[in-house]
């Protein structure tokens, strides 16, 4: 069972999830579901600062698979401070994707997950710096992906429930003061929508999904996700953020049914 469970992770550790498409390529378009929908997301009264984001998102045009969506948040102003983002998919049954906050390790931001997308959209990320709400996003074709078929049946899925993984990556960036990694984060989770059949019955399954990730290193706070249907099955993060000589990542996550998951990774891997 072990050796299952650790080739499981392995090829999902494998698999690629990188924004493949010049963020230029497909601009956000006018949207009458993100006109109803502002007020809710950010606020009755809030306002987006004038100017080019300090920020862009990258994000497949046309995307291979709509349950699992890259979306990368890259910092484009090193001199800004991007304390939290809300991811939005303005199509998707719960628009609000993910509402991330940001430790101070992750500056400058860049940061990437996987999302599902069930319909044509704008999928939009609208930052909080501090100094003002900024607002970037990419139009992506793609459709189903909140009710795509699991990859697994429900037993099987729910035997592997909260297992997580770190994929480090080599450091190839110049020699910085304060060092920085790259890691890839990867936990076991079906995250069902409540829109997905079981196969065999064809009945619903419940709705049950990780809605809060917390990284940290140390004591000190990395990211928090408060996240809904919308993240992908088997939740991918690969991010960058200054080493502050911890020696593992500590992941905390819990789930809609209550089920609490809590690991230390070791940043090199080894397990």
């Amino acid at each position: 069972m072990k050796t299952v469970i650790a080739a499981a992770l392995a090829a999902l550790a494998a698999m690629p999830a990188t924004a493949e498409d010049s963020p230029r390529d497909n601009p956000l378009t006018a949207s009458p579901v993100w006109d109803e929908i502002r007020p809710q997301i950010l606020g009755q009264g809030a306002t987006l600062a004038e100017g080019p984001a300090p920020f862009e998102i990258a994000a497949p045009y046309r995307a291979e698979e709509a349950a699992t969506v890259p979306i990368r948040i890259r910092q484009t102003d090193p001199e800004a401070h991007i304390a939290r983002a809300r991811l939005v998919i303005d199509e998707n049954p719960m628009p609000l994707a993910a509402d991330i906050v940001f430790g101070p390790a992750m500056a400058p931001l860049d940061l990437e997950l996987r999302v599902r997308v069930n319909q044509y959209s704008n999928v939009r990320v609208i930052a909080d710096t501090g100094t003002g709400l900024f607002m970037d996003g990419r139009f992506v074709k793609a459709s189903g992906g909140c009710s795509a078929p699991a990859s697994k049946s429900p037993d099987l899925a729910l035997a592997d429930l909260g297992r997580m993984r770190l994929k480090p990556f080599a450091d190839t960036a110049p020699a910085l003061s304060t060092p920085r990694r790259e890691a890839q984060i990867m936990i076991r989770h079906p995250n069902y929508s409540g829109l997905q059949r079981d196969q065999v019955t064809q009945l619903f399954i419940p709705p049950l999904y990780l809605d809060r990730i917390e990284v940290r290193q140390g004591g000190e706070l990395l990211f928090r996700v408060e996240g809904g249907i919308s993240i992908s099955e088997n939740p991918v993060f690969r991010f960058s953020y200054a080493d502050n000589g911890a020696p593992s990542l500590h992941v905390r996550a819990e789930d809609t049914d209550g089920h609490v998951f809590e690991q230390d990774l070791p940043k090199d891997g080894q397990i």
